[in-house]
Protein backbone atom coordinates (compact mmCIF):
# COMPACT_ATOMS: atom_id res chain seq x y z
CA UNK A 1 0.00 0.00 0.00
CA UNK A 2 1.07 3.56 -0.96
CA UNK A 3 2.32 5.68 2.44
CA UNK A 4 -0.74 8.02 2.75
CA UNK A 5 1.18 11.21 2.04
CA UNK A 6 -0.99 13.34 4.66
CA UNK A 7 -2.23 12.15 8.01
CA UNK A 8 -3.56 12.85 11.88
CA UNK A 9 -2.16 10.12 14.53
CA UNK A 10 -3.57 9.64 17.96
CA UNK A 11 -4.08 13.95 17.56
CA UNK A 12 -6.15 15.87 20.28
CA UNK A 13 -7.67 18.80 18.54
CA UNK A 14 -9.17 21.92 20.02
CA UNK A 15 -9.15 25.68 20.87
CA UNK A 16 -7.60 26.45 24.79
CA UNK A 17 -9.25 24.47 26.40
CA UNK A 18 -12.02 23.69 24.55
CA UNK A 19 -11.58 19.84 23.41
CA UNK A 20 -13.15 18.93 19.56
CA UNK A 21 -10.97 15.57 19.13
CA UNK A 22 -9.23 13.01 20.94
CA UNK A 23 -6.65 10.13 19.84
CA UNK A 24 -8.14 10.74 16.43
CA UNK A 25 -6.21 9.15 13.25
CA UNK A 26 -6.79 10.00 9.80
CA UNK A 27 -5.00 9.01 6.31
CA UNK A 28 -5.70 10.75 3.58
CA UNK A 29 -4.97 8.41 0.57
CA UNK A 30 -2.74 9.75 -2.31
CA UNK A 31 -4.33 10.14 -5.37
CA UNK A 32 -8.12 10.31 -3.96
CA UNK A 33 -10.57 12.77 -3.82
CA UNK A 34 -11.63 12.77 0.10
CA UNK A 35 -14.45 14.54 1.54
CA UNK A 36 -14.88 14.81 4.87
CA UNK A 37 -18.96 15.32 6.25
CA UNK A 38 -20.59 15.09 9.18
CA UNK A 39 -23.34 17.31 11.13
CA UNK A 40 -22.73 20.71 12.31
CA UNK A 41 -19.89 21.17 15.37
CA UNK A 42 -18.23 17.65 14.63
CA UNK A 43 -14.84 18.66 13.79
CA UNK A 44 -14.83 18.60 10.04
CA UNK A 45 -12.95 21.95 9.64
CA UNK A 46 -11.15 21.08 12.93
CA UNK A 47 -9.42 18.22 11.42
CA UNK A 48 -8.80 20.42 8.18
CA UNK A 49 -7.05 22.89 9.79
CA UNK A 50 -4.64 20.74 11.41
CA UNK A 51 -3.73 18.60 7.76
CA UNK A 52 -3.72 22.22 7.01
CA UNK A 53 -0.51 23.16 9.58
CA UNK A 54 -2.97 25.83 11.08
CA UNK A 55 -3.91 24.02 14.57
CA UNK A 56 -1.27 21.97 16.47
CA UNK A 57 -2.24 18.82 17.82
CA UNK A 58 -1.85 19.54 21.84
CA UNK A 59 -1.25 15.48 21.73
CA UNK A 60 0.13 13.46 18.92
CA UNK A 61 1.24 14.34 15.69
CA UNK A 62 -0.05 15.53 11.79
CA UNK A 63 2.57 13.83 9.29
CA UNK A 64 3.54 15.79 5.97
CA UNK A 65 5.28 12.81 3.47
CA UNK A 66 5.88 10.72 7.13
CA UNK A 67 7.57 13.78 8.79
CA UNK A 68 6.03 16.06 11.51
CA UNK A 69 4.23 18.82 9.18
CA UNK A 70 5.32 21.05 12.37
CA UNK A 71 9.32 20.27 12.14
CA UNK A 72 9.23 21.48 8.58
CA UNK A 73 9.74 24.95 7.00
CA UNK A 74 6.94 27.16 5.84
CA UNK A 75 8.17 27.62 2.59
CA UNK A 76 8.46 23.72 2.40
CA UNK A 77 4.98 22.91 3.21
CA UNK A 78 3.56 25.35 1.01
CA UNK A 79 5.30 23.78 -1.73
CA UNK A 80 3.49 20.52 -0.80
CA UNK A 81 0.03 21.48 0.15
CA UNK A 82 -2.47 24.33 -0.34
CA UNK A 83 -5.63 25.27 0.99
CA UNK A 84 -8.51 27.21 0.39
CA UNK A 85 -10.06 28.43 3.70
CA UNK A 86 -13.35 29.05 4.82
CA UNK A 87 -14.69 32.72 3.34
CA UNK A 88 -11.35 33.89 2.60
CA UNK A 89 -10.95 37.93 2.45
CA UNK A 90 -8.84 39.53 -0.67
CA UNK A 91 -7.11 42.69 0.11
CA UNK A 92 -8.87 45.53 -0.85
CA UNK A 93 -8.57 46.92 -4.21
CA UNK A 94 -6.34 43.83 -5.53
CA UNK A 95 -7.06 42.70 -8.83
CA UNK A 96 -7.34 39.05 -9.86
CA UNK A 97 -3.97 38.04 -11.48
CA UNK A 98 -2.32 39.99 -8.57
CA UNK A 99 -4.19 37.89 -6.33
CA UNK A 100 -3.70 34.58 -8.38
CA UNK A 101 0.21 35.18 -8.28
CA UNK A 102 0.45 35.07 -4.53
CA UNK A 103 0.04 31.77 -4.75
CA UNK A 104 3.90 31.78 -6.53
CA UNK A 105 5.40 32.87 -3.13
CA UNK A 106 6.43 29.67 -1.89
CA UNK A 107 8.53 29.50 -4.75
CA UNK A 108 10.13 32.90 -4.58
CA UNK A 109 13.37 33.94 -2.22
CA UNK A 110 16.41 35.76 -1.82
CA UNK A 111 17.64 34.11 -4.98
CA UNK A 112 14.74 33.39 -7.13
CA UNK A 113 12.26 36.43 -7.75
CA UNK A 114 9.49 36.33 -10.15
CA UNK A 115 10.57 34.84 -13.50
CA UNK A 116 8.78 34.09 -17.02
CA UNK A 117 8.20 30.55 -15.55
CA UNK A 118 6.13 32.20 -12.39
CA UNK A 119 3.68 34.43 -15.32
CA UNK A 120 3.48 31.48 -17.45
CA UNK A 121 2.26 29.27 -14.12
CA UNK A 122 0.28 32.08 -13.04
CA UNK A 123 -1.52 32.44 -16.41
CA UNK A 124 -2.30 28.37 -16.62
CA UNK A 125 -4.16 28.39 -13.38
CA UNK A 126 -6.52 31.65 -14.41
CA UNK A 127 -7.22 29.44 -17.76
CA UNK A 128 -7.69 26.28 -15.78
CA UNK A 129 -10.12 28.27 -13.54
CA UNK A 130 -11.83 29.89 -16.57
CA UNK A 131 -10.84 33.52 -15.29
CA UNK A 132 -8.35 34.35 -17.59
CA UNK A 133 -10.66 37.48 -19.27
CA UNK A 134 -11.61 38.91 -15.37
CA UNK A 135 -7.55 39.00 -15.00
CA UNK A 136 -7.66 42.79 -14.69
CA UNK A 137 -10.74 43.17 -12.74
CA UNK A 138 -11.26 43.88 -8.64
CA UNK A 139 -11.39 40.82 -6.87
CA UNK A 140 -14.29 42.79 -4.82
CA UNK A 141 -16.57 43.02 -8.39
CA UNK A 142 -16.76 39.44 -8.69
CA UNK A 143 -19.83 37.51 -8.09
CA UNK A 144 -19.06 34.35 -5.45
CA UNK A 145 -19.03 31.80 -7.67
CA UNK A 146 -16.33 33.78 -9.75
CA UNK A 147 -14.31 34.78 -6.55
CA UNK A 148 -13.72 31.14 -5.65
CA UNK A 149 -12.50 30.14 -8.83
CA UNK A 150 -10.06 33.11 -8.17
CA UNK A 151 -8.91 31.80 -4.74
CA UNK A 152 -9.12 28.33 -6.13
CA UNK A 153 -6.35 29.65 -8.92
CA UNK A 154 -4.18 31.22 -6.93
CA UNK A 155 -4.22 27.47 -4.77
CA UNK A 156 -3.53 25.85 -8.01
CA UNK A 157 -0.46 28.78 -8.70
CA UNK A 158 1.21 27.13 -6.28
CA UNK A 159 1.72 24.41 -7.76
CA UNK A 160 1.16 22.03 -4.84
CA UNK A 161 0.33 17.53 -5.37
CA UNK A 162 -2.16 18.41 -2.13
CA UNK A 163 -5.17 20.70 -2.11
CA UNK A 164 -7.21 20.72 1.12
CA UNK A 165 -10.65 23.13 0.61
CA UNK A 166 -12.35 24.11 4.14
CA UNK A 167 -16.08 24.47 2.78
CA UNK A 168 -15.17 25.88 -1.21
CA UNK A 169 -18.76 25.66 -1.68
CA UNK A 170 -20.52 27.82 1.17
CA UNK A 171 -22.79 30.93 0.30
CA UNK A 172 -22.66 30.17 -3.23
CA UNK A 173 -26.28 29.01 -5.53
CA UNK A 174 -26.57 25.75 -6.88
CA UNK A 175 -24.85 26.70 -10.01
CA UNK A 176 -21.97 28.01 -8.66
CA UNK A 177 -21.74 24.87 -6.02
CA UNK A 178 -21.52 22.73 -9.25
CA UNK A 179 -19.25 24.90 -10.82
CA UNK A 180 -16.54 24.64 -8.21
CA UNK A 181 -17.07 21.07 -7.42
CA UNK A 182 -16.63 20.25 -10.88
CA UNK A 183 -13.49 22.15 -10.80
CA UNK A 184 -12.66 20.25 -8.41
CA UNK A 185 -13.31 16.94 -10.05
CA UNK A 186 -11.42 18.10 -13.26
CA UNK A 187 -8.12 18.84 -10.48
CA UNK A 188 -8.60 15.40 -9.21
CA UNK A 189 -8.59 13.51 -12.87
CA UNK A 190 -5.36 15.73 -13.14
CA UNK A 191 -3.65 13.34 -10.48
CA UNK A 192 -3.87 16.12 -7.19
CA UNK A 193 -4.96 14.55 -4.51
CA UNK A 194 -8.09 16.48 -2.88
CA UNK A 195 -9.19 16.75 0.63
CA UNK A 196 -12.64 19.50 0.86
CA UNK A 197 -15.29 19.43 3.49
CA UNK A 198 -18.78 19.68 2.32
CA UNK A 199 -21.98 20.03 4.17
CA UNK A 200 -24.27 18.74 1.04
CA UNK A 201 -24.75 14.85 1.22
CA UNK A 202 -25.66 14.02 -2.04
CA UNK A 203 -22.37 16.15 -3.36
CA UNK A 204 -20.24 14.46 -1.64
CA UNK A 205 -21.20 11.13 -2.75
CA UNK A 206 -21.34 12.29 -6.27
CA UNK A 207 -17.49 14.24 -6.03
CA UNK A 208 -15.81 11.99 -3.80
CA UNK A 209 -14.07 9.22 -4.24
CA UNK A 210 -12.84 8.56 -0.60
CA UNK A 211 -15.47 9.96 2.58
CA UNK A 212 -14.59 10.23 6.04
CA UNK A 213 -17.49 10.58 8.27
CA UNK A 214 -17.54 12.40 11.30
CA UNK A 215 -19.34 12.69 14.32
CA UNK A 216 -18.25 14.35 18.01
CA UNK A 217 -15.22 14.56 16.97
CA UNK A 218 -14.43 11.18 15.88
CA UNK A 219 -14.26 9.12 13.00
CA UNK A 220 -17.20 6.73 12.67
CA UNK A 221 -16.65 5.48 9.31
CA UNK A 222 -14.23 5.82 6.26
CA UNK A 223 -14.40 4.52 2.64
CA UNK A 224 -15.61 4.88 -0.92
CA UNK A 225 -18.97 6.78 -1.37
CA UNK A 226 -20.78 3.79 -2.06
CA UNK A 227 -19.92 1.64 1.59
CA UNK A 228 -20.13 4.54 3.24
CA UNK A 229 -23.72 6.24 2.48
CA UNK A 230 -25.98 3.72 3.41
CA UNK A 231 -29.31 4.61 5.40
CA UNK A 232 -27.72 3.18 8.29
CA UNK A 233 -24.85 5.23 8.71
CA UNK A 234 -26.88 8.19 7.59
CA UNK A 235 -28.96 7.60 10.60
CA UNK A 236 -25.79 7.01 13.10
CA UNK A 237 -24.32 10.18 11.91
CA UNK A 238 -26.74 13.19 10.69
CA UNK A 239 -29.82 11.34 13.10
CA UNK A 240 -31.72 11.52 9.97
CA UNK A 241 -33.80 8.95 8.82
CA UNK A 242 -34.09 8.26 5.01
CA UNK A 243 -33.88 5.76 2.00
CA UNK A 244 -30.93 5.68 -0.37
CA UNK A 245 -31.31 5.28 -4.09
CA UNK A 246 -29.05 6.03 -7.10
CA UNK A 247 -28.45 9.01 -8.56
CA UNK A 248 -30.09 8.41 -11.98
CA UNK A 249 -26.84 11.36 -13.26
CA UNK A 250 -24.31 9.56 -11.72
CA UNK A 251 -24.82 6.06 -10.15
CA UNK A 252 -24.15 7.54 -6.73
CA UNK A 253 -25.90 7.22 -3.73
CA UNK A 254 -28.46 9.38 -2.91
CA UNK A 255 -30.10 10.32 0.08
CA UNK A 256 -33.88 10.89 -0.07
CA UNK A 257 -34.76 11.83 3.47
CA UNK A 258 -37.45 10.28 5.65
CA UNK A 259 -41.08 12.12 5.17
CA UNK A 260 -41.79 13.19 8.49
CA UNK A 261 -44.94 11.78 10.44
CA UNK A 262 -47.47 14.81 9.89
CA UNK A 263 -46.60 14.39 5.81
CA UNK A 264 -47.85 11.09 5.37
CA UNK A 265 -51.37 12.35 6.62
Amino acid sequence: MTASPLAARQATLGYGRTVISEDLTVEIPEGEFTVIMGPNACGKSTLLKALARMLKPSIGSVLLDGKDIHSQPTRAVARRLGLLPQSPIAPDGITVADLVARGRYPHQGILRQWSADDERVVAEAMRATDIADLSGRGVDELSGGQRQRVWIAMVLAQQTPLLLLDEPTTFLDITHQIEVLDLCAKLHREGRTLVAVLHDLNQAARYATHLIAMRDGAVVAEGAPADIVTAETVEQVFDLPCRIIDDPESGTPLVIPSARARDRV
